[in-house]
């Protein structure tokens, strides 16, 4: 059995197949240690979790250990790698997160995505909310098979110039899912790890489902340094909950940039002034309590067309407000 030196030299000298460098120069490796029983226990962040080169790499991994350095047995796990090749850009993930369902989450996701968009940024959505997913819907999008590339990674579908991933995309119409976590996990690692990205792609928004159960858990391991944008109503009650979301989301190590207050007001046509139908407050109350800002608060409306509202409409304003602040908040 090789000594422990020469087990970490090796693993070392393995290459990121995504990075095309050598572990030790992509700080690949995160845990590596060797029980009293000799077996081989190591984390290591990867490029591509989830996809078929993970399962490559892991076998090529085993055979090292055991095969030539004669270790018993190995354990072995996988995270996303964030760091980026010479000339490579990098992606910015941002999570949009919600302490209860009902407050338009979705619904801000696809409209910061349309505002980031008409602000010249190139834009993807993750849509995350695996069980209620929507995203497709509120952007209109034909549902068709998904086509790849050489290396095996799913190309998203798009419209409007913005790409989506989702469930909605591998699932039968009109059937429910119905996984338990470790499904989702699953399926998190391949839109994090097999999804191929325009090359010039500046923010994937990641539609999280409402409340802090797997999946939130679970961007943390995919997706390390995700910022959180948390999405509240006016009214006190879904604001209690949506600090919630927020304190579980900086507790696990995610950076709250802000909060949206949605519904926030209804402007009436007749005499231009504003009606607090949900109440007032909200919004203030979560931004104050997780020590951020109240972005933006976007009125009551109906898009114009469809359910994307544009720059000409009081809510298409308060979103391109809210997307030029995410820009400055997320790049500065």
């Amino acid at each position: 059995m090789a000594t422990y030196e020469e087990l970490k030299k090796r693993i070392e000298e393995l290459v990121d197949p995504g990075y095309e460098k050598p572990l030790k120069e992509v700080n690949g490796i995160k845990k590596l240690t060797v029980g009293p029983t000799g077996v081989v226990d190591v984390e290591l962040y990867f490029s591509k979790p989830g996809t078929p080169e993970e399962t490559k790499f892991k076998i090529n991994l085993i055979k090292l250990v055991k095969v030539e350095l004669g270790f018993p047995g190995i354990k072995v796990t996988f995270e996303q790698n964030e760091v980026v090749n010479e000339g490579e850009k990098k992606i910015i993930y941002l999570g949009i997160a919600s302490g209860k369902g009902g407050v338009g989450k979705s619904t801000v996701t696809a409209n910061l995505a349309a505002a980031l968009t008409r602000l010249g940024k190139t834009v993807g959505i993750i849509d995350a909310d695996i069980y209620g997913a929507s995203i497709p819907q509120i952007l209109k999008i034909d549902i068709k098979p998904l086509s790849g590339t050489d290396d095996d990674m799913m190309i998203p579908l798009q419209n409007e110039g913005i790409e989506v991933i989702s469930t909605e995309f591998f699932m039968p119409a009109d059937k429910p899912i119905m996984w338990r976590g470790p499904m989702l996990g699953k399926m998190l690692s391949h839109y994090f790890g097999g999804v191929a990205w325009r090359d010039n792609t500046d923010f994937v928004l990641i539609d999280l489902p409402p409340g802090t159960g797997d999946v939130a858990l679970d961007i943390q391991k995919f997706a390390q340094h995700t910022k959180m944008l948390i999405v509240t109503t006016p009214h006190v009650n879904a604001a209690h909950v949506a600090v919630k979301a927020g304190l579980g989301a900086q507790q696990i190590g995610h950076s709250v940039i802000g909060v949206v207050e949605n519904m926030s007001y209804f402007l009436n046509p007749a005499n231009k002034k504003r009606e607090f139908i949900f109440g007032q407050g909200g919004g203030e109350k979560v931004a104050k309590q997780l020590g951020v800002d109240l972005l933006t608060q976007v009125p009551i409306g109906q898009p114009v067309d469809g359910y994307i509202f544009t720059s000409a409409e009081p809510a298409g304003q308060a979103y391109d407000l809210l997307a030029s602040k995410v820009i400055d908040l997320l790049t500065e």
